[in-house]
């Protein structure tokens, strides 16, 4: 399947997971750009900086198998199967981003948003029914497994 039928299957959880790696550079970016602002958001942006690498290897399953990672840290990924367990954890990743508001409005803000916006990809997923289906572009779907 290419990725323009991946994207015509209207299934959400593939637009969920592209919306993730979208999370993955723009909390990168932000994450770092937001480091020089007042005391009170740096927290935040190390918070944001630290969920660039936890959504790359949720989104990109292919990486659990090619990068050496702990055997806890590989569990914590693996919890996260369904679209109800994805979709509950990107909408705590964005809660805290929105908290951030609280200590000044910054760019953050565009990370919580698209955090939110991959988490109601994911809601919309499960309430639909549909299973999670991982992108093939991603590595998901069979291309883990031929590496092994």
């Amino acid at each position: 399947m290419t990725l323009a039928e991946e994207f015509k299957s209207r299934n959400f959880s593939i637009y969920a997971q592209w919306t993730g790696v979208v999370c993955i550079f723009l909390c990168f970016a932000l994450g770092i750009s937001n480091i020089f602002n007042p005391p009170l958001v740096i927290p935040f942006s190390i918070v944001c900086l630290i969920y660039a690498p936890v959504i790359l290897f949720l989104e990109v399953p292919l990486l659990l198998r090619i990068c050496p990672t702990s055997p806890k840290f590989d569990a914590f990924i693996r919890k996260f199967e369904t679209n109800y367990l994805r979709a509950a954890l990107y909408l705590g990743m964005s809660v805290i981003q929105w908290v951030s508001i609280w200590a000044k409005a910054t760019s953050l803000i565009a990370a919580a948003i698209v955090l939110l916006f991959a988490a109601i990809f994911y809601g919309l997923a499960g309430v639909k029914g549909q299973a999670f289906q991982g992108s093939k572009t991603l590595g998901g779907q069979g291309v883990a497994q031929m590496i092994i």
